[in-house]
């Protein structure tokens, strides 16, 4: 007897914050939900990860909209930046206070105790310790998880796009040994970021670009894929992740970031002659946009052999005790913490309108693996959990507006037929991708060596692709999703000549003091 196949109203893959919102307004308008998420517990997705907290207005809309435009050196999308801050504390409100009851750290005296971070004008950021995304994600996952609407699902990937006619009905999961069909009316992907397309990253070991992957191969409309923003203060430990969960290791990330809160409460950058550096760069010194930071950085760790992060001026154990306890777990018992830039955020993504929806009938996509507008070529501080609160609000209410039955339509033919590769087989194609990555696409790119890494990654894709065909294997579709993802990066960043944000663009030469 052939099966039923399985069907849902709205179907949502990623349980990060977007995800989870996305989930949580389908549901309150009426649709039933299903979310599938590769995480296994909070921390393998992205949000668990963000340090320093959630921008809010503080009432000024349009203070926070000027800090966008300007941070991202003009480049952002007006009207969707206007989108963003003027959802962004009713959003916060009814979610994170109201439904959630998130405690924001308070002053004292009963009020949110708001701070500031880099290219922010006034101190609007609400936050827990320098912990706020975990704070955040584990109530909203556990209230997604206990709402009769939706059914959550661990340690599921999604795999391909089911697709017809240029329209989207659903996804083929890893839930089989040659896929699990799930259909569904809408398909909203907040799969996160690509953090794993890089050796030093503040991103989880799952974040390799796979809903991007995805809806570029059904022929989804992607854009901006040559931002990828640096942040300028991650501990700079030895340089590389220990191992990769895909080598069937535990995996232990010796990177961790500096949340920009400390230099926004004082912290300042020195390099290896003891001198303070960024007024000599920016008139903004230490809070100046990321990119300009990152790059500073990285200049004047070559110039003198270091660069730390000065923690005197704050009363750090006290203000910052996460982040304190991460330095002394590694041997840091002074005031002064070694850095380096560490891939953060991608500003681009899949091609969004104001409601998520992407250039494929019944596709969503939010968080960060869209491309919204708001963040142009680089991206202001705390506004990546907001944009993903806002725009999974935004897009969950008009996939359950829809009202569209799922169609069952033909699904791909996955092969699983041939044995299974070495265990380190793809942990050992990850370390090429992100040796290519980091030689030729990360903080400054020259033409010459984007051209070469393009030929590289051809050549790790078509690899890929003869492996991939006869086995059906999540590290296989991961390894082959960041291909895909790398392969775009390197095409728009050879398209695009112009230096802008974190697109740098150098042929030998380097940011040099003002």
């Amino acid at each position: 007897m052939t099966p039923t196949p399985e069907t849902t109203e709205v179907l949502v893959v990623g349980s990060g914050i977007a995800g989870c919102a996305a989930a949580l307004a389908a549901a309150r308008n009426g649709a039933d939900v299903c979310l599938l998420t590769k995480a296994e517990r909070p921390d393998d997705a992205s949000t668990d990860w963000a340090q320093g907290g959630i921008s809010t207005t503080r009432g000024d809309p349009e203070s926070l909209k000027e800090d966008i435009i300007a941070a991202s050196a003009g480049t952002a999308d007006p009207d969707a930046v206007d989108v963003l801050v003027e959802d962004a504390d009713d959003a916060v409100t009814d979610v994170l206070i109201d439904t959630l009851g998130i405690e924001f750290d308070s002053d004292g005296d009963g009020d949110f105790d708001y701070t500031r971070e880099a290219a922010h004008s006034e101190n609007r950021i609400l936050h827990v310790d320098a912990a706020t995304g975990s704070h955040i994600l584990r109530p909203f996952l556990n209230y997604v998880d206990d709402h009769d609407r939706i059914e959550v699902r661990q340690d599921t990937a999604a795999l391909e796009l089911l697709t017809h006619e240029g329209r989207v009905h659903g996804v083929v999961s890893d839930e089989a040994e040659e896929g699990h069909p799930i259909y569904a009316g809408a398909t909203i992907l907040a799969t996160g970021g690509i953090g794993a397309l890089y050796t030093r990253s503040t991103n989880p070991d799952d974040a390799t670009g796979d809903g991007i992957a995805m809806a570029a191969l059904a022929g989804a409309d992607v854009a901006d894929l040559e931002y990828v923003q640096f942040h300028p203060t991650a501990y700079e430990g030895s340089g590389a992740r220990s191992a990769s969960k895909r080598s069937g290791e535990a995996a232990e990330q010796d990177t961790f970031l500096l949340s920009e809160a400390l230099r926004g409460e004082g912290a300042v950058l020195r390099n290896g002659d003891g001198e303070r550096f960024m007024d000599d760069y920016h008139s903004d010194a230490e809070l100046a946009p990321r990119d300009v930071v990152a790059r500073a950085v990285e200049t004047e760790r070559e110039a003198t052999g270091e660069v730390v992060l000065d923690v005197s001026p704050l009363a750090f154990e006290d203000e910052f005790p996460g982040i304190a306890e991460k330095c002394r777990d590694r041997g840091i018992e002074g005031e002064e913490i070694p850095v380096a830039p560490c891939e953060h955020f991608l500003c681009g993504g899949i091609d969004v309108d104001d409601r998520g929806r992407t250039s494929l009938e019944a596709l969503y996509a939010v968080g960060e693996c869209a491309r919204t507008g708001v963040h142009g070529a680089n991206r202001l501080a705390s506004t990546s959990l907001l944009e993903g609160l806002v725009w999974g609000l935004r897009a969950g209410d008009d996939a359950a507006d829809r009202d569209a039955d799922p169609a069952v339509v033909e699904a791909p033919d996955l092969r699983n037929s041939d044995p299974a590769l070495p265990e380190r087989f793809a942990a050992e194609k990850f370390t090429r991708l992100q040796r290519t990555m980091d030689e030729s696409l990360g903080l400054e790119r020259d033409p010459d060596e984007i051209s070469r890494a393009s030929a590289v990654l051809r050549r790790l894709k078509g690899e890929v692709d003869a492996y991939i065909r006869t086995r059906t294997a999540r590290d296989l579709y991961e390894l082959r999703n960041a291909s895909v993802v790398a392969l775009l990066i390197a095409r728009a960043a050879s398209e695009n000549t112009e230096s802008k944000g974190c697109h740098y663009v150098v042929e030998d030469e380097h940011p040099t003091r003002a």
